[in-house]
């Protein structure tokens, strides 16, 4: 390649607003800990950035194109590192939740504009390498990331897994500035800002209704107003996009079969395959007494099974239909979640191992096609808009299945512990709580609570699954290491002068 400077430039953002999706992961049970945190708290640790980063990704993007694709990557980046700082120096679960949700914010004005901005540099067949390197990137993060937070939360602690954005920061604006060109999008294009505003309100609303379920119940007049707004802000944002000249997602897309399938398998693909890990970690750390390194790399077979299926399978599945790599993927997810779901008292990690095995080759089938799969359920016109609704699907999906797999383990504790227990000991309240109730009572409790979170995500998965078998009806979509779109995606971009 000409240059890799633009390229290096994209990739340090990228891979450090994935890993950040990840990462806080094992560090939850020392999170909880140090600022006395509930489970709710922790829920909203990993769902204020995965909500903020999906509620405006879209809106975001739409917004780059008039304002300039540069500009508001580097504010995302600036946005990110400071929030980052606040993360790090947080004193309560409040303000780390407020600030978790500040990097959202970040994270999509760098993540909505990742791909244009290589479009605008790179053309032909060094857009596809470039491509290739960003979706490798982008894949490495999500599999660095429990390993680099159990190494840093064993080290100098967890604070350090958001300290060590700054200087990636730092050395990302500078090189942005330096070597990536601004661009924009098409001349005439206007922000849809009503849109965005109703679709983050949608978003919001029902991810909070499914985190306060779990401690107030699904019948309580409080979660049902929650929903009912949730339902009011969706109607408001379908009738919005029928009106606006340039929508951030037509309705009129979701009349197509194939477009509803891939967008169902997005969002269920990060809930059943990823959501479950911030529980999972939990029960690693509080209850069998495992590092923060060591419970990390229990992630790793979910992570090297599915690096490995999706380097293979690039070359051996060439030609082979998405609606068969994804749905088959979706089917084997949920098929690995269903195996992880028979724990006990007696239970150790090791009982996760097969499970995780065969979420990962789900993973490695799943992640490199959807995205093109949904480009060619759509016109060619509407395929950036195709790409960024994957995007968007996968990290609601991620922060519904958070939210509502915390309620589902919340509910089946319920069963053996008094009311408030279970949130104590999936919190930091885990020492008192065994000297009342005794170490087995605990791990039978929480062993029972993940076997019905496995349940939950294996039914999750194999709905998907099914779904996009029965909905995908398409020719044959080449797999690609490249997950949130494909290179035609990038074909509206206009480059404008550096400076």
């Amino acid at each position: 390649m000409r240059t890799w400077g633009p390229l290096t430039a994209v990739c340090l953002g990228t891979f450090m607003l994935l890993l950040d999706v990840t990462i806080a992961i094992v560090a939850l049970p020392d999170m909880a800990r140090a600022l006395d945190a509930s489970l709710s708290d922790l829920q909203w640790v990993m769902d204020g950035y995965a909500l903020a980063l999906a509620a405006l990704l879209l809106g975001v993007g739409a917004a780059a194109d008039v304002l300039g694709r540069r500009r508001v990557h580097v504010v995302g980046v600036v946005v990110f590192a400071a929030a980052s700082l606040l993360c790090g120096l947080a004193t309560g679960p409040e303000m780390l939740v407020a600030a978790r949700g500040l990097q959202g914010i970040g994270a999509a004005a760098m993540f909505a504009t990742t791909l244009p901005l290589l479009g605008s540099v790179y053309q032909g067949k060094r857009r596809s390498v470039a491509l290739g390197v960003w979706g490798a990137v982008s894949g490495a993060a999500a599999a660095v990331g429990p390993i680099a937070g159990g190494l840093l939360t064993d080290g100098p602690g967890w604070r350090w897994i958001f300290y060590v954005n700054l200087p990636v920061s730092v050395a990302a604006v500078w090189l942005t500035l330096r070597v990536v060109p601004e661009s924009r999008g098409a001349r005439g294009r206007r922000i849809d800002w009503a849109g965005t505003v109703t679709f983050a309100a949608f978003a919001g609303a029902v991810t909070y209704g499914a985190v306060r379920a779990g401690s107030h119940g699904w019948g309580e007049s409080g979660t049902l107003l929650w929903f009912a707004g949730a339902v009011l802000a969706l109607v408001c944002f379908v009738l919005v996009e029928r009106r606006v000249a340039d929508p951030l997602l037509d309705p009129r897309l979701f009349l197509r079969p194939a477009f509803s399938g891939v967008m169902a398998g997005s969002l269920a693909f990060n809930a059943a395959a990823f959501a479950a890990m911030a529980y999972t970690s939990i029960w690693l750390q509080t209850l069998l007494g495992m590092s923060p390194v060591r419970g990390g790399a229990v992630f790793l077979w979910l992570s090297l099974a599915s690096f490995v299926v999706a380097a293979v399978g690039g070359r051996l599945l060439h030609g082979v239909s998405a609606r068969l790599t994804i749905g088959v993927g979706l089917l084997l997810i949920g098929a690995g979640q269903f195996c992880m779901a028979f724990l006990d008292a007696g239970s150790s990690a090791s009982a996760l191992i097969p499970g995780l095995v065969l979420v990962g080759v789900g993973t490695g089938l799943v992640s490199p096609g959807i995205a093109g799969a949904a480009l060619a359920s759509v016109p060619p016109e509407r395929s950036g808009m195709a790409g960024g609704a994957v995007n968007t699907f996968r990290q609601l999906g991620y922060a519904l299945g958070i939210a509502l797999f915390g309620t589902v383990l919340t509910s089946r504790m319920g069963d053996s512990l008094p009311e408030g227990a279970a949130h104590a000991l999936a919190g930091g309240g885990a020492g008192a709580l065994r000297g009342a109730f005794g170490e087995e009572t605990l791990r039978a409790a929480f062993a029972d609570g993940l076997n019905a979170v496995a349940v939950a995500a294996g039914a999750t998965g194999v709905v998907a699954g099914l779904l996009v078998l029965a909905l995908v009806r398409q020719p044959a979509v080449t797999q690609t290491s490249v997950t949130p779109a494909a290179s035609r995606t990038l074909t509206e971009e206009t480059p404008v002068r550096r400076g």
